[in-house]
Formats: structure tokens, sequence, C-alpha cells
């Protein structure tokens, strides 16, 4: 056997040892992915101290190039949901419209409250206004609960600071003001089509209709109402738009502007994922947080509140990105590059395909955005044409594909909203299932035009 292909078959036997590690053993993917890649690099012959040393490195690069954005993002959310300004949002795109228009509005509701924060916690908090809703206008739960799910997903799978595409943003190089751009010309006909559209056709499937009394109840806040004021919709819908909207101007200016000008300068700090985070964090604070008589012990409980969820996370992605550099110390991430100036498949389609699988064997979308993008990095440098924007699309598009009874937010859905296994199979799976192959067509189509 050649050494060649002995680096690639233990290559893909750790990712077989992975997937067994988090399926099988139900061991923590953080310690699923750290033993898998030094297991790889102990295996093919690395010194242990060497391969140690090595996962560190792709650890720390990973996280510093993620961690911040992903940090920030948090934040912010936090501080959105914490002061009423996500429900301000949600509650100002809903109001009194007619049934027929309550999909289509809570999912533009529910797109831009997910920008900024975690896709569970967005869900959570937007929960209690769903069953509101449904009692209101005496329709079945999942007439407005579909949609907004549909909303936080296109957020949560293809838009910056979520943690799948800003891992893929790291390991592919890419330009997140033009992710975001792309992401947002597939992301909103996807979120129409997913939300509203397949919301009306699958109606009929809906199935009995859950017990809206038997619904979560929305927290009640010690602090007395009048020491407050209402946090207000502009301010809110300014604090959601702002980081994409800086990036989107940094990316316009930078490419129409002569590098070393102080404008070019300008635009390329409004093109930091981190400034433009930290601008809309320090808005936040003062336009949702101070001036809706919020002390500072409060906010920093929001923030905290915010930040909660992100240590796991974080803990996956830098070891993803160790996992990535163990690909590179053994060579294998070299040889890949090699054989595939040969293959016949796209770089695009490919990386979609690994983290679909990837998804649907491990469950987590992060995980498996982790897993593929060491494996198809190295695929950019075999196919100089290829967008690394659109590949993070591709792959964080894959990364969605067919949830199901090992992912959690399978049963976060069913559990709040009182389903069956089968309904929610019919409604989430097949949402997801649906967003994550649009996607790929969206990106497809785009890299007609979109090129490296």
């Amino acid at each position: 056997m050649s050494t060649d292909l002995q680096h690639l078959l233990l290559g893909a036997a750790a990712v077989v040892v992975l997937v067994l590690l988090i399926t099988k053993t139900k061991l923590h993917p953080f310690l699923a992915l750290a033993l898998s890649a030094l297991g790889l690099g102990i295996a093919s012959g690395i010194a242990p101290v060497r391969a140690v040393e090595a996962f560190q490195d792709g650890f720390g690069d990973t996280l510093g190039g993620s961690g911040p954005t992903i940090g920030l993002g948090t934040l912010l959310g936090g501080i959105l949901l914490g002061s009423g300004g996500a429900d301000r949002i949600a509650t100002v795109f809903i109001g009194s419209r007619p049934v027929k228009w309550i999909p289509a509005s809570i999912t533009a509701a529910a797109l831009l409250i997910g920008m900024p924060h975690l896709f569970d916690v967005s869900f959570v908090m937007l929960v209690p206004l769903v069953y509101t809703v449904a009692k209101r206008s005496n329709t079945h739960l999942l007439w407005v609960g579909l949609p907004m799910a549909a909303g936080l997903y296109v957020s949560h799978g293809l838009l910056p600071p979520h943690p799948s595409p800003t891992l893929a943003v790291s390991a592919y190089g890419a330009n997140t003001g033009l992710t975001i751009l792309w992401g947002l010309i597939i992301g909103i006909p996807m979120a129409v089509l997913t939300g509203p559209v397949l919301t009306r056709i699958v109606s009929r499937w809906f199935g009995p209709a859950p017990d809206l009394d038997r619904g979560p109840v929305q927290s009640v806040s010690t602090e007395p109402e009048h020491r407050r004021k209402p946090a207000s919709f502009t301010l809110a819908l300014i604090t959601v738009l702002l980081p994409p909207g800086l990036m989107l101007i940094g990316t316009l200016g930078t490419a129409n502007t002569a590098e070393g000008t102080l404008p070019y300068q300008f635009f390329d700090a409004c093109n930091s994922s981190v400034l433009s985070l930290l601008a809309a964090v320090v808005f936040a604070f003062f336009a949702l947080g101070v001036r809706s008589g919020f002390g500072l012990g409060q906010l920093q409980k929001m923030a905290s509140k915010g930040l909660a969820p992100v240590g796991a996370i974080i803990l996956i992605l830098g070891a993803g990105g160790g996992f990535k550099a163990m690909l590179t110390e053994t060579g294998i991430d070299q040889l890949i590059s090699d054989y595939a100036v040969d293959w016949a498949i796209p770089p695009l389609l490919l990386g979609w395909l690994v983290a679909a699988l990837l998804r649907i064997c491990l469950g987590s979308a992060t995980v498996a955005t982790a897993a593929a993008t060491a494996i198809v990095a190295p695929l950019l440098s075999a196919s100089p044409g290829t967008s690394p924007e659109l590949m993070v699309l591709a792959t964080a598009s894959g990364a969605v594909m067919l949830s199901h009874v090992n992912d959690s937010g399978f049963w976060l859905f069913k559990e709040y909203f009182q389903l069956s296994v089968a309904q929610t199979f019919r409604t989430w799976t097949l949402m997801l299932s649906l967003q994550s192959l649009l996607s790929l067509g969206g990106v497809l189509l785009l890299s007609t035009v979109v090129h490296g």
C-alpha cells in the first residue's frame, strides 16, 4: 500500500471514529473532535507532543478568526432580547394583520431577530409570542410556529455571526461582508418559500391542533414597569441591521477606493466583522439599554445570559480547527488538493455533500461544519476560480440538511409545539431539508456569475 493511500485511509478512519464517538458513545463533540484529531496524528507517525502542539495551533487560529465575532454577536443578541427590542420587532411586524399574512409577517420578524443570536435562544424567546398570536387569530399553532422557525434558521444557517457560517468564513478565508450579501440574496427568497409558502402547502398535514393553554408563559420581570421605557422599534431595527449594513458598506467601499487612502481605511474598518459588531453592541447598550431605563447591573446580566450558551460552541469550533490543523500536519489536506484536480464533482457540490452527510450522522450543524471545512478547505487551492464566500454558503447549507432525531433542534421544535414525531418529520425536517436544497441551488446559480 502506498504512503499516500495509507494517509488518506487514516483520514477517512478519523472521520468514521468521530461519527462513532458522538453517535454511539455519546461523547461530547469537543472531546470527540480532540480524540479523533490526536489519534489521527499519532497513527500517522507524528510524535504525541507535536500532535498536541498542532492541535493547539489549529484551535487557537480558528478561535482567533471566529471567536470574537461569535462572542460579540451573542452579546448583541443578549441585549436585543433582554431589553425587549426583539419582542418589539416581532409585535410590530405581526400587529393585527389578517390571518393569511401571519406566516409572512412572522417569517420576516424571525429572520431579523435571528441575525445576531443563537437559534435556540431566539426560538425559546419567540415561542410565547407564537402561542399568543395563534390564540388571538384562532389558528393552528404551526401556522405561526413553522414560519417562525424557518425565518430563524435561514439566519442561523447562512449568515455570520452565527457559528457555522462564521467558522466556514474563517476556514475558507472568505470576506464576511460578501458572505452576508450573497447569503441574503439566497436567504430572503428561501425564507419566503420555506416560511409562508411551505406553511400554506403543508397546513393540510399539520394534524391535531395542540392545546394552546399548555404553552409556555412569558417570564415576568420583577422590575416595576414605570421605571422603563418601551424599546423603540426603530432603534431595535437599527441595532439588528447595523452590523450587516456596515460590512456591506465596507465591502462596496473597499472595492471602489484606492488602497492606502483614508476612505479605504474607513471602509476597511467597516468591513471588519469585529468592529461592526462592536459598534452595534455599543449602540444597543445605549439605545436599547440605557434609554429604556436599565441599569448597568441589569445590562450585565443580559450580556451574561446571552453569552452562557456559547461556551460549548466555542470549544467545538476550536476543536474543529484543531482537526483541520491535524489534516495539514499529516499532509492529508495536500493529498486531497492533489487528487481533487481530477475529480469531476464541483467543489461547491462536494462541500455541501460532505457537510450534509456529517449533519445526518452527527445531528449538529456546528460540528458538521467544523469537520466538513477541515476536509473540503484544500479544494479551494485546487480550484482557484471558486468563490470562498460561496464555499461558505454551500458548506453551511449542507450542514442543515435532514434534521432528525439526533438533532437537539428537532426535539426543541417537537416539545415546544406539542407534536408527535411524525408531525415533526413532516414539518420541521421537511422545512430544513428544503432550505438546504434551495440554498444549494442558489449557490450553484450564483456561481455562474460569481468567481473567486
